[in-house]
């Protein structure tokens, strides 16, 4: 008695549909995306105000946008803070040096696309003073496991610790959204606030601003 044989048809995983709607999204993500994401799941809606026709009240006037920071405030640069060691970290105890403030997070895509070019910046300017300073807007005592794995496995040689909330909220001004890097000059200026993450792009303007801190000439507060 002959047994019937079952013939199996295993479709491809990388169909030439599936082929060019990848490098679709990967071409449109390099010409226009700068990546991000939310600092926290909860999406706060306010209401708009109903505006009521009356000539003679006064009319609501918008918010205006926060005025970019030039330099940090004192109660921040003096805030303490912990670093993964456990030691204890303020952003004051690096006056006088080139400083790279990056605010992270473990879950957060984007900001495990970006380290590992941090810590090339790092090893390149390193020599020259400049320090990088990661910060992880999580809670410090819920994620410790995992900012310490996290460090493992980028190999992570720059200092990690986690912002406190007020530090957090100061910096981001508004924008809840990481990562964000800010590069601080050796007199305390902002020369340049970075805000997603976008391969092409973000490395060559952080270098760009580091060299510009560098060349910085005025004097530390």
């Amino acid at each position: 008695m002959k047994k019937s044989k079952t013939t199996e048809t295993t479709k491809p995983l990388w169909t030439p549909l599936r082929v060019a709607f990848t490098i679709l999204v990967l071409s449109l993500f390099a010409a226009f995306g700068i990546s991000s994401c939310s600092s926290s799941d909860e999406k706060r809606e306010t209401p708009a105000p109903v505006v009521r026709n009356n000539p003679g009240a006064p009319q609501p006037v918008a918010p205006a946008a926060p005025a970019p920071m030039l330099t940090l405030p004192a109660s921040i640069t003096a805030a303490e803070m912990r670093a993964v060691t456990g030691a204890p970290i303020k952003l004051s105890s690096y006056n006088g040096k080139v400083l790279l403030v990056n605010l992270w997070a473990t879950w957060c895509g984007p900001c495990r696309l970006e380290t590992p070019e941090l810590v090339k910046l790092h090893k390149e300017f390193r020599s020259q003073g400049v320090e990088v300073l990661g910060l992880s807007t999580e809670n410090p005592d819920a994620s410790a496991d995992k900012v310490r794995e996290f460090v493992q496995n980028f190999d992570v040689d720059y200092r990690i610790g986690w912002a406190t909330p007020e530090v957090a909220l100061t910096l981001m001004q508004g924008r809840d959204a990481i990562p964000q890097s800010f590069v601080i000059s050796r007199s305390g200026r902002i020369i340049k606030r970075f805000v997603g993450f976008n391969p092409l792009d973000t490395p060559k303007q952080i270098r760009e601003a580091i060299q510009e801190a560098l060349d910085d000439k005025g004097a530390a507060d």
